[in-house]
């Protein structure tokens, strides 16, 4: 169930009944969406695109930021320099994930800035980043996969990951807690996490086989919360829930943990959902960054 909310960018369909755990910022003609949860650590920049306020046109229109699926190159450049600017970091910071629905993470400093970008990655596979280099911006990228936000406001780290159902199952968002506890000695309960805009359950029907994939990787107590059978070999998949699931396991606090309040596919006007455009679509992406001391 959703139910609307008007503001000045029209009707938002929202999961839940309270929308305030997610802001709608409007900057120089750019709307991003921030998470007061992480505000109130007061030590990181951050934001999630939509499709408002860029100069890709199209069925990319408008605040596309892929470079690989066919939009002409000049309009992204100049989408990176109209969020960069309205967040407020700087396009030189960002060094971007190269996501092939893997639970590879990768840490970076800021001899990795601009790849992705302005210049070629040098690293392949990586579906999440981590760092405690508050010269860098993260960024990932979505169109209906699930953006994992982790701050460590003690330690001063950050990771932030792409989980579809692949890095889902694969729990990614427990192997960022673990890595960044082996990187920068996070304690899991110190951390702050956000799961992003992204597809709900409503809108996400799998085939049996991957729904298998949740049945093994998960105990027989939690199938109920993550899947609904359909019957004819058709599942409803809760990704959400399971990301959820996976923070608890890796030790993160219930009340640390923000669950969505926007389904991509709910908003395809406002959000890019590859399922709601049938892959006609560009890219939404997720900004991390720490502030400067």
């Amino acid at each position: 169930m959703h139910k609307e909310y008007e503001n000045d960018f029209g009707y938002i369909k929202y999961k839940r009944n309270d929308p305030k755990s997610v802001r709608i910022n409007h900057t120089n003609d750019v709307t991003y969406l921030t998470y007061p949860s992480l505000e109130a650590t007061d030590s990181v920049i951050h934001g999630f695109s939509t499709r408002l306020g860029g100069v890709s046109e199209g069925i990319y229109s408008s605040m596309n930021l892929s470079f690989t699926r066919g939009d002409d190159p000049e309009a992204v450049f100049e989408n990176y320099r109209r969020i960069s600017a309205a967040i407020g970091f700087s396009v030189e910071s960002i060094v971007c994930s190269d996501q092939t629905h893997t639970t590879n993470v990768r840490k970076v400093d800021r001899s990795d800035c601009q790849k992705g970008v302005a210049i070629p990655r040098d690293y392949s596979d990586v579906d999440g980043l981590i760092t405690n280099d508050p010269e860098v911006t993260l960024a990932t990228f979505y169109a209906d996969c699930v953006p994992l936000y982790l701050v460590d406001p003690i330690k001063r780290a950050i990771g932030l990951s792409h989980s579809g159902w692949r890095g889902t199952v694969g729990k990614i968002g427990k192997i960022t807690v673990e890595r960044m506890n082996c990187e920068f000695g996070c304690q899991p309960e110190d951390i702050i996490a956000v799961i992003g805009p992204s597809i709900c359950m409503e809108c996400y029907e799998v085939s049996e086989d991957v729904a298998d994939e949740f049945y093994r990787a998960y105990p027989e107590e939690k199938w109920e919360s993550l899947l609904l059978d359909k019957g004819n070999g058709k599942y409803q998949l809760d990704l959400w829930e399971a990301c959820r699931e996976n923070f608890l396991e890796a030790g993160v606090l219930k009340e640390h943990i923000t669950m969505p309040q926007i389904c991509t596919c709910c908003n395809p006007d406002f959000l890019y959902s590859h399922r709601a455009s049938k892959g006609k679509r560009g890219n939404l992406a997720a900004f991390l960054k720490l502030k400067d001391v």
